[in-house]
């Protein structure tokens, strides 16, 4: 992409073949690719206040022969994303072919990120007690909507709201933004090189504002 070799001062011709590029799927772990999203999240101010969602992806780009021959029947993939609430960049991502509940995946993604969270908001989706519980044992005020329609539910709700929670719906506006330029379909084959596409792909959007002419 000439934007973000221009970006990041690159030439095109000490970039490596493209098949160099595309056998790093395999060679590098998932570690190295979760490190170069956070890399291009802190070319960004952060503001120590998160949201978290789960967007899905569609597999079944893929070839139908591979996922036959593979024996896989997944046809959508689930990512927990970490998003900065302040600058929009996605922090951190967690996916899964198996739809883990996000009480599961949420905390999971958090306390990867501990150390520089404030505060994270989320869905009714992430509530439970031992989730909030951990969040406040981590140092992190959890703004996390609660279910019932109870008169005690709904004050905390509101509450939650006026401390931040509304500003979550910018979150979801940027990982719209980013299936609009980048599509919300994987194209790899193998299912590891899927999970590092969805991990690229949002680091090259935390990127792209970098690369827009003044």
């Amino acid at each position: 992409m000439a934007e973000i070799r221009d970006g990041l001062g690159l030439d095109r011709n000490d970039l490596p073949e493209y098949t160099t590029i595309y056998k790093s799927f395999d060679r590098l772990k998932m570690w190295v690719w979760r490190a170069l999203l956070r890399v291009s999240a802190q070319q960004h101010p952060q503001s120590g206040h998160a949201a978290l969602d789960s967007p899905f992806f569609d597999r079944r780009s893929a070839s139908s022969y591979y996922r036959q021959r593979s024996g896989s029947d997944v046809q959508i993939l689930k990512a927990t994303i970490l998003t900065d609430r302040g600058s929009l960049t996605v922090l951190d991502v967690h996916i899964s072919a198996r739809w883990k509940h996000d009480t599961k995946t949420g905390p999971q993604v958090v306390r990867r990120n501990a150390d520089d969270l404030q505060s994270v908001a989320a869905d009714k989706a992430f509530h439970n007690w031992v989730t909030k519980y951990e969040f406040y044992a981590l140092g992190i005020e959890p703004l996390i909507l609660q279910r019932g329609l109870r008169s005690l539910t709904l004050g905390h709700n509101a509450l939650i709201r006026a401390k931040g929670y509304s500003q979550r719906w910018m979150a979801e506006t940027s990982y719209s933004t980013t299936k609009r330029s980048h599509g919300d379909a994987v194209r790899a084959l193998g299912w590891y090189r899927q999970f590092r596409e969805i991990v690229l792909m949002f680091a090259i959007s935390n990127i792209e504002p970098l690369c827009e002419p003044l």
